[in-house]
């Protein structure tokens, strides 16, 4: 117990094996090892079964949680598996001579239906929906829970689910997993499931401003639950930094008792189909009344996938050398960063083209060109025709019908969504995603800049973010049905007066934007005008 102790007090055995294990190999078996203080934690609640006996670590790697649990109480039977050959050797050198501790090298989702356990804690492998083979794992799932899932689901939410399954009466379970579930579309029937099985006791969203984990690009959460009926409440909980795990290790000590009451609620008013930050998070849209879904005035599409960028763009000089006529390619842009304003213009695509940007998409669907016929066979050469995407589309080298759409929306940000009004009429890849607003009484043609106008307000960024997915390091994402899904102010409350002042702020806020000065106090006037006539409060 010494040795073990040793192990826990340095984290020297984790340390080493990212020193002489390639990031490669570590990436492929999607290992990323849990901090020390946050895998105490996530003992504790295991250890604070009194019925404890069995524990289960579905993947094991490197035995950080049986070293935390035996250090405690070195009497527990435990049970591993793990599936690189690489990581259980070593694994199974560091507990030589625990009789008690047992790692197979087997696919836990495939194996160990049959068993149950007092104790079950995990890391699971940061797979998602493409990166294994997701259909006939969800079938098994599927199967033996008697429940639906979506076919996107990712790997690490199925070990959870299976895991719950296989709790002992007053058995316990904690687990790491990337937070995106509990906003994301597939996350619904994950959420169902827990929900039902009557197990779900506290998430613990963990934001810390580094990632927990080296090299994972995620915003982690924490799942306990416990098979017991000793509550129907489910605690939420935020956490900032390492500091802050002090009061989860108290409410866990308590359990089930909650001494803080703020995001405490009973199981049954959770709803599974709403993105569950709104139960954990404060939400800035309720400061606002009179607020509509954003499909009301308009619907967002992803931009155009075309399964190999580098094939399929072009610059000046790749059209030249392959000589390709421009009747055959389409203005697109094709990288964020290119967009260096809120407003891109046939001038700044004129400039990205004499600069030798991508600015070019290959669009040759019914061509006839000897020179684009010679350009498809050197795709076909390359196996382009063959990828993902370009296997699936009729013919492989056809574009998807994606008409250039007069906003652009960012899918990526840190600051805040990034709106772009798309005065050059082109095409743009999947950097940023389409918006088409609707033709109704309030978005005539013309009109279009009073919706762009509350776009760049930092009002119409905030409600949006109610319905963000988060990552590591302050990254938000926005997928189209986030901002479909996500509500804005509805501008057809404002007086003709009104929407007149703000758009002639607008339009003085272009004329600033195109001479790259700043004019950001127009914009702020926008938003005061928009707080006075919608806020909640008077």
């Amino acid at each position: 117990m010494i040795e073990l102790k040793e192990y826990i007090a340095n984290s020297s055995i984790e340390n080493e094996y990212s020193k002489t294990v390639s990031l490669e190999h570590r990436k492929k078996f999607a290992q990323f090892f849990t901090p020390l203080p946050i895998a105490d934690l996530m003992a504790k609640w295991i250890l604070g079964n009194v019925d404890l006996k069995t524990v289960l670590e579905p993947a094991f790697g490197l035995g950080i949680f049986a070293r935390t649990i035996l250090a405690s109480d070195g009497s527990l039977k435990i049970r591993g598996f793990e599936i690189d050959k690489t990581i259980f050797e070593k694994a199974k050198n560091h507990f030589v001579g625990f009789e008690n501790v047992t790692v197979l090298l087997q696919d836990y989702m495939y194996n160990d239906w049959n068993n149950k356990y007092d104790g079950i804690i995990c890391n699971p492998p940061y797979f998602k929906f493409h990166d294994y083979d997701n259909k006939n794992i969800i079938k098994e799932i599927e199967t033996k829970l008697k429940c639906k899932l979506n076919g996107f689901t990712n790997l690490y939410t199925l070990f959870l689910l299976k895991s719950i399954y296989q709790l002992n009466a007053n058995g316990r379970c904690a687990y790491i997993i990337p937070s995106e579930f509990l906003n994301a579309d597939y996350g619904k029937l994950v959420k169902s499931y827990l929900l039902k099985s009557n197990t779900l006791r506290h998430i613990v969203v963990v934001n810390f401003q580094e990632n927990v984990f080296d090299d994972a690009l995620t915003t982690a959460s924490i799942i306990l639950c416990a098979n017991d009926n000793a509550t129907t409440n489910v605690q939420f909980s935020n956490v900032q930094s390492m500091q802050d795990l002090g009061k989860i290790e108290q409410l866990i000590t308590n359990y089930p008792i909650s001494s803080d009451a703020k995001q405490v609620y009973n199981a049954s008013k959770l709803d599974p189909a709403i993105k569950w930050k709104a139960y954990y998070q404060k939400q800035n849209g309720i400061r606002f009344k009179n607020l509509v879904p954003f499909s009301n005035y308009a619907k967002v599409v992803r931009g155009i996938a075309t399964g190999s960028n580098d094939y399929f763009t072009f610059n000046q000089s790749k059209l030249t050398e392959f000589s390709i006529k421009e009747k055959y390619l389409l203005p697109c842009i094709c990288r964020a960063a290119d967009v260096k304003r809120d407003f891109f213009t046939t001038s700044d695509f004129r400039e990205l083209r004499l600069n030798g940007r991508n600015v070019f998409l290959l669009n040759a669907n019914g061509s006839k060109d000897e020179n684009v016929a010679k350009y498809l066979e050197k795709g076909e050469q390359e196996g382009i025709h063959e990828k993902f995407l370009t296997a699936n589309r009729t013919p492989w080298y056809a574009l998807e019908n994606r008409p250039p759409s007069p906003i652009w929306v960012s899918v990526f940000n840190r600051t805040g969504l990034r709106f772009v009004r798309n005065e050059a009429n082109i095409s743009n890849l999947t950097s940023y995603h389409c918006v088409y607003p609707k033709q109704t009484d309030l978005f005539t043609q013309i009109e279009i800049d009073l919706m762009f106008a509350y776009l760049l307000t930092d009002t119409a960024k905030q409600i949006f973010e109610d319905n963000s997915r988060e990552y590591g390091n302050g990254l938000q994402k926005f997928e189209p049905n986030d901002l479909n899904k996500g509500q804005m102010l509805d501008l057809g409350k404002l007086s003709e007066k009104t929407k007149k002042q703000i758009l002639n702020l607008y339009r003085a806020y272009r004329l600033e934007a195109l001479e790259n000065r700043s004019g950001k106090n127009l914009i702020s006037q926008i938003d005061e005008i928009l707080i006075k006539n919608f806020s909640e409060t008077p």
